[in-house]
């Protein structure tokens, strides 16, 4: 039975929770993608074992009556009573199913075999096999609820993320609300333990978050005034106030269980083929039964029909596909709920089978191999200009941009002068800015748009290493503002894990070359190009793919959401990320961290591999199993290993993903 990475139920569950929290979403009774209706998704493990104990009981009860403690009174209608009652715990809900399949019109599942293999045994007086077949049968779908559950308790620990209520501060006083009901602009008051339930900028000095739940990492991040916090963060130390900036349904998280609720829908093309080939599969193996035990009455002399009858009851039990349509989904779900114990958000299985495959990782450089948090260098400006004024005009400019220079210029230079006439602003995408300050033209950005205003400048920018803002004021070259950006701790090590992973790895920047250039070479990467439009991107991007390479771009910015789209795995990075990567991306990175790379790609390649495993080994199982069946030579106990626990040990083989080590 096949049981998906997110249910109709979980489904409704998160867009409840997204919008909200005051509708009971606790719907239990669903029907997944197959049809199947489960009814037990939040029973505990005794609950869900209990039917297969009291069958297992009263089977091994029947089997010593029948062999080891013979009794007058078990025998004839008592005995079969006996195995029916034995049967029924296990074998109603499986007849439920496939006479609810049926009346839709799918008649040949899973379902209709095991009900047709056991009353089949029934009808020729093999009742403990019978009964056998269906408890084991039910173990399995037990095993596989309990796997689907562990695994999805990994998603729904980042997905219950945020609190009903929130603390706002109205004229200074503590006011409790409903999460949903907060605006932006307002105040939450945030005590130590308490989660942030919505994004929002710092107002305190510092504060101390856990956001193990949204990046995997246990390690507490202290956060500065001013600094974006995200829902889903728990605060550790002292009151923190947080100043609304996103609505409740619009918060990254908001965004993330939409990512989640949606990715059941993009399945990988292994699972793709083993749902339409059990359902070319079952009828086939339904009429090859019928022929088994019919077809021999013309051409064996000695044909028995109830001989012939059991074999072809062998023969459906050890066909029936239950090993594939379980554990394919499920290894995959499994792949996608360990990638999300390690903050990586996967939008579908067919992702993970895609990122198995990349050769080569292209890579933006701010935001993603360095931290995107730039510091002033140097400050020269021509002895012409007023260096404070300059200043001053620069810093108001900026302000109309989110860009981290300009941050870095803001954070320089202090409050903006609101008393500065700013008009007829213009961002020029892959330069700068332009804008009319006290009436004349004041342009701010690479040197690319000093070229393009035929504004002379009498330096070489490429003696320059760091980044490098150029200003001209009035149409005269005022001089320029240099500029740093720190490279992330764990750059170099994620390269070295690509490399071992035999990936190359690919920098683009519209970051000048001589940065480019240097960074690079500090971390060890294959290839890098500066100096770079968006649509410059797109095409090393296109270069790249007419290799015949399978890439996968990572980047965070509003530029990046078109190469992203383009390449066959774009990642995006979830924290300082744009909403548009982040939409357009297939995998999210939540923390930010370049490590997560390499780690994605081998959940991808575990995962791949053991989906492969899983196949070969159900396949070879019943190969053997249904040739020695059809030559009389297998018992139904052979067949009951091969469906049931072939199933079991794919099931279990599927498990293992999500105590995998991956870094």
């Amino acid at each position: 039975m096949s049981k998906e990475c997110c249910s109709a139920e979980d489904s409704r569950d998160i867009k409840d929770k997204a919008t909200d929290r005051n509708h009971d979403d606790h719907q239990h009774d669903h029907n997944d993608e197959d049809g199947h209706s489960h009814e037990h998704s939040d029973q505990t493990p005794f609950q869900l074992f209990l039917p297969a104990i009291i069958s297992f009981v009263l089977l091994l009860l029947g089997i010593a009556f029948d062999h080891f403690f013979p009794q007058n009174w078990f025998q004839g209608w008592a005995r079969i009573f006996w195995y029916a009652a034995a049967y029924l715990p296990v074998g109603l809900p499986v007849l439920k199913e496939a006479s609810e399949n049926i009346i839709k019109g799918d008649v040949f599942s899973e379902f209709f075999l095991m009900v047709i293999a056991t009353v089949g045994a029934f009808s020729i007086g093999e009742y403990p096999e019978g009964v056998a077949v269906m408890l084991f049968y039910s173990v399995g779908e037990v095993f596989q609820t309990l796997a689907v559950t562990r695994a999805k308790s990994n998603i729904k620990t980042l997905l219950d993320q945020r609190p009903d209520e929130v603390t706002v501060l109205e004229n200074n006083s503590p006011k409790t609300i409903k999460a949903y009901q907060a605006k932006i602009g307002d105040i939450i008051q945030l005590k130590p333990g308490e989660k942030l339930a919505l994004d929002g900028e710092l107002l305190s000095e510092s504060a101390s978050f856990n956001t193990a739940a949204l990046t995997g990492e246990s390690k507490p991040d202290t956060k500065k005034k001013g600094a974006n916090v995200l829902a889903g963060m728990i605060n550790l130390q002292t009151v923190a106030q947080v100043k609304i900036t996103t609505a409740y349904e619009d918060s990254k998280l908001s965004k993330i269980l939409e990512l989640v609720q949606n990715a059941n829908s993009q399945k990988a093309p292994t699972e793709l083929f083993i749902r339409k080939f059990a359902r070319i599969y079952t009828p086939i193996i339904v009429v090859l039964a019928i022929l088994i035990c019919l077809l021999p009455c013309f051409f064996v002399v000695d044909y028995i029909f109830r001989d012939w009858l059991y074999r072809s009851l062998i023969f459906l039990v050890i066909s029936c596909p239950c090993a594939l349509v379980i554990s394919i989904p499920l290894g995959y779900f499994g792949g996608i709920g360990a990638a999300s114990r390690h903050g990586i958000l996967f939008k579908g299985s067919n992702f993970l089978d895609k990122i198995a495959n990349i050769q080569n990782v292209v890579m933006d450089k701010t935001g993603t191999m360095t931290e995107g948090v730039f510091e002033v260098q140097e400050v020269n400006i021509n002895s012409d200009f007023d260096q404070n004024a300059l200043l001053e005009m620069v810093n108001a400019l900026e302000s109309n941009s989110n860009h981290p220079v300009a941050t870095a210029i803001h954070t320089y230079v202090g409050e903006i002068d609101s008393s500065l006439e700013i008009t007829n602003v213009e961002e020029i995408a892959g330069h700068g800015l332009k804008a009319d300050v006290e009436g004349k033209e004041l342009l701010v950005g690479n040197f690319k748009l000093m070229d393009q205003y035929k504004i002379q400048y009498g330096i070489n920018p490429a003696d320059i290493i760091y980044t490098v803002i150029a200003i001209a004021y009035d149409g005269k070259f005022a001089g320029y503002i240099t500029i740093a950006d720190k490279i992330k701790e764990d750059s170099k090590f994620t390269v070295e894990k690509l490399h071992k992973l035999k990936v190359k790895v690919t920098m683009l920047s519209g970051d000048k070359s001589t940065v480019v250039k240097y960074v690079a070479d500090q971390l060890g990467i294959d290839n890098a190009f500066g100096d770079l439009l968006p649509e410059d991107k797109v095409n090393k991007v296109k270069e790249i793919k007419a290799r015949n390479e399978n890439v996968a771009f990572v980047g965070d910015g509003v530029n990046d959401a078109p190469v992203v789209a383009l390449s066959d795995v774009g990642i995006a990075m979830g924290g300082l990320g744009s909403d548009a990567t982040i939409e357009t991306a297939d995998v999210v990175i939540q923390d930010d961290k370049p490590s997560k790379i390499p780690v994605a790609i081998n959940i991808g390649k575990k995962t791949k591999q053991i989906v492969w495993q899983n196949i070969i080994l159900a396949f070879v199982v019943k190969g053997i199993v249904l040739a020695l069946g059809a030559g009389g030579l297998a018992t139904m106990w052979e067949a009951v290993f091969a469906d049931v626990g072939v199933a079991l040990l794919a099931i279990l083989n599927a498990v293992r993903i999500q105590k995998m080590k991956f870094i």
